[in-house]
Formats: C-alpha cells, structure tokens, sequence
C-alpha cells in the first residue's frame, strides 16, 4: 500500500533536504515532483492540482526560523496538507445504547461478504458487541453458504431463510435479532457487476423496512478512480455513512484513499489489510499520512497486537527475558502469538524507516515460521525448558522427529541464545545502539 509513493516522496524530501534554503525555483522543481508522483499513484488530477497548491504557497508563506531547516519545513507541510486531503478527523463506527443496524453494500468481488465477518469479528472483540449476520444475498447460494461458513468459524449466529424476499427477510431478521438479544446486526445484501437500477431500489426498500444506522460501501482499492463512480452512484440512492476499502495489501497504487473523501465527502472508516478475519484497520488520517512518509505506524501495530495477543502471557515472557530465564517453551509460545497478527511482513512495513531497511519489500517464508515450531515440538517438555541438555542424540532424534537437520536445529539453538542476551540486554538498558 503506497509503496511506490512512499519511494518517489521519500526521494523528494531526501533532495529538499540538501537545500540551503527555500527559493521560488527549488520550490517549483520540488511542487513538479510531488506533482507526478501523486499522478503516478493514481490520485484525481483535479485534487493533485489542489493539493501542489497549497504546499506551494504554504511553503512560500511559511517564516523559516533559523532553527527549521528547509527539509523540515517541507515534510510538516506535506504531512499536514496529507492528513487534510484524507480527511483529517477519525470517522469512527456508529454504535447505539442498545441496537446497531448496518447495510452492507457493494458490487460484486468487492469482498462484501467477506468484510461483513471481519466487521463482526472487530465489534465483538473490540466494542464488546454481540454481533448477528442476516444473508440478504438470495440470488447466489453461494455467498449466503459463504455468510454461514464465516458465521461458523466465528461463532455468530447468521439468520438465513434461503431464498425468498430480501426486505421481508431484513425486517424478520432484526425482529429475530432483538427477541435474542443480539446489539450489531450487519446485513450483507446482494452485489451486482455492476450499478443498476434493480440493484438500488431493493437497497432502498431493505433500508426503508430496517432504518439502518451504518450504510457502509465495500469498495476493492484495485478499482482505482473507477470507485469513485461507484461511491457517487450508490451515495445518489442511500445515505452513505462511510466506506471501507479492502485490498489494501494487494498490488494497488493507493490512489483512490486519498481521492476518495475529498471528492465524494464520505469518510474511509476502515481498510482491509490482509486475507485473515482479523485483518481490518481502523483509518486514522494521521497514520496513514505517516505511513506514507515513512514514519511508519506503530499505534496500529500496537492496537493489532492488544486484539490478538494474551496480555497476562506476554507480561509473564518479558519478566522471564528480563531475569534471563527466557526459554524454548517460552519462545514457542511466542511464535504461536505472533502467527495471529497475520503475515509478518505486513507488521515489518508498519516500522518506522521501514522502506529505507529494505523491509517493505521484503518476503516471508511461513514455512520458516512451520519449520522452527516443528522443531521446538519435537523436543520434550523438559528439554524446552532445559535446552542446554541437548546432546548429539537428543538433536538427531528431534531432527528425525521434525523432518529438518541437525544444522537446522542447531541454527535454531545458536539464533535463541543470541536472541535471549540481547533481549536481557535490551530490558535492563545495556544495549549499545550502533548509531
């Protein structure tokens, strides 16, 4: 997500950086710059008109102390107009005293289906919700199969008539909701290729019988500047009160999240950042300015990491990496937690300096990650949290038993201790930074 950006803004400032000062020909050769990088990321040439603009002339007008260099000047101006052309303020989730109803719309292939789980999934662990799916799609079997095989592994009951009319099945699905309790209910309706007037009038008539409090719009951000039409045609027919945009993590240019409120005033609330039922980001326009810029974002990794990671569990590991006493049983634990965050690459782009330390485009194996826990599997109980025990026999017997070597399993051994002095190091201040 805004990898190419990110590269050709990060050369930008790297270049302002080397000014001695501001002057109108370095401005305009910069404002050039940013210019085409913005169009090469798919951005509305209408707001990369806009937007230049107002860099430009923020940059002119703004006093440079003795004390800011130009380069400074210039990321906080871009930073700041960034965060106002995504829409500065969070747009969160509406959620009510008692229940919260939410149309789920979009055109087919969008992931509506799929984001109606996420989106279940994040209020009941997040807001303490207890969610309930209606399946409205009754022209395909198979989303209305895939509603229930989410619902199943997620454990949220979804009320399903098969086929039949969808505005009498909403308006029997809330008043099934409300005898059992439930205070989310999220209605995922059917898709069509493409806006149609049937598609709209059936929208219409469900948020006529239901009064949704939330319309939320399933936008794929592959579909680049297309979404906009699409945002524009669905938001002529229904109150939209946010979109949220999946297929952040695939191959786009990002074009379309910072096209997309400005140009249609409906806020981006949440983003789809991988394939797994946990994988949905609250956007925050600050964070995404910063990302975009390099600064990374580590609020979100730490808000991911709090959803998925047992608390009591990674309190009792860092006393243990404190006192030194870190061990095997300790680190698979570990892994194990790790995994839930999805794939780890996607955590790594989210550090500060990420791109420049090569991380955001770098590549991980889950077979390492399978690897390293079948190898800690394979020792006994006593030996995990005895690991100097392990003699040659006991490694050829659990390289047998893992179906690696025994150089892998002392690779394994070898990376632990260097990574349990360091972690000692690390929590009582000792680590010299090579910097």
């Amino acid at each position: 997500m805004f990898d190419n950006l990110s590269e050709k803004l990060d050369g930008i400032i790297s270049k302002v950086k080397g000014y001695g000062t501001i002057t109108e020909d370095n401005i305009s050769e910069m404002v050039r710059e940013v210019r085409l990088a913005l169009l090469e990321a798919d951005v509305n040439y209408k707001i990369v008109g806009e937007f230049v603009n107002k860099v430009k002339e923020s940059v002119i007008g703004e006093n440079v102390t003795k004390s800011l260099k130009p380069g400074e000047v210039f990321v906080s101006i871009l930073r700041r107009e960034l965060v106002e052309l995504l829409g500065s303020d969070e747009s969160p989730l509406i959620m009510n005293n008692d229940m919260t109803i939410v149309l789920m719309c979009g055109l087919q292939g969008s992931g509506k289906t799929t984001t109606t789980g996420k989106l279940g999934n994040l209020v009941r662990k997040k807001f303490n919700k207890k969610p309930m799916f209606i399946a409205c799609d009754v022209y395909r079997p198979a989303a209305i199969e895939q509603l229930k095989t989410l619902g199943k592994s997620l454990n949220i009951e979804v009320y399903d008539e098969g086929k039949g009319n969808p505005e009498e099945i909403s308006k029997r699905g809330i008043e099934y909701a409300k005898s059992k309790g439930y205070d989310y209910v999220l209605i995922d309706t059917a898709g069509r290729l493409q806006l149609d007037e049937v598609l709209m009038e059936e929208l219409v008539n469900i948020n006529n019988e239901v009064h949704a409090n939330e319309i939320l719009l399933v936008i794929d951000a592959m579909m680049g500047q297309d979404a906009i039409n699409v945002i524009t045609g669905f938001n002529e027919k229904l109150p939209l009160t946010g979109c949220i945009l999946t297929k952040m993590d695939g191959d786009t240019k990002g074009g379309v999240a910072l096209s997309l409120r400005h140009l249609t005033n409906i806020p981006i609330k949440y983003i789809g950042d991988s394939e797994k039922l946990d994988g949905l980001s609250e956007f925050v326009p600050s964070r995404i300015a910063d990302r975009i810029l390099g600064y990374g974002d580590i609020l979100s990794i730490a808000e991911k990491a709090s959803s998925v990671i047992d608390e009591e569990e990674a309190r009792n590991a860092a006393k243990k990496m404190k006192k030194g006493n870190f061990d095997l049983e300790d680190f698979l634990s570990q892994l194990k937690q790790i995994k839930k965050l999805g794939p780890l690459e996607n955590i790594l782009k989210l550090l500060p300096g990420a791109r420049k330390m090569g991380l955001n485009n770098i590549s991980i194996d889950p077979k390492v990650m399978a690897r390293i826990e079948a190898i800690i599997l394979s020792m006994t109980p006593y030996e995990r949290t005895h690991p100097e025990v392990l003699k040659a026999s006991r490694k050829q017997r659990i390289a047998k038993g893992s179906a690696t070597s025994v150089q892998e399993v002392n690779k394994l051994l070898t990376q632990f201790e260097e990574m349990k002095k360091m972690m000692k190091q690390l929590s009582n201040g000792n680590m010299k930074m090579p910097f």
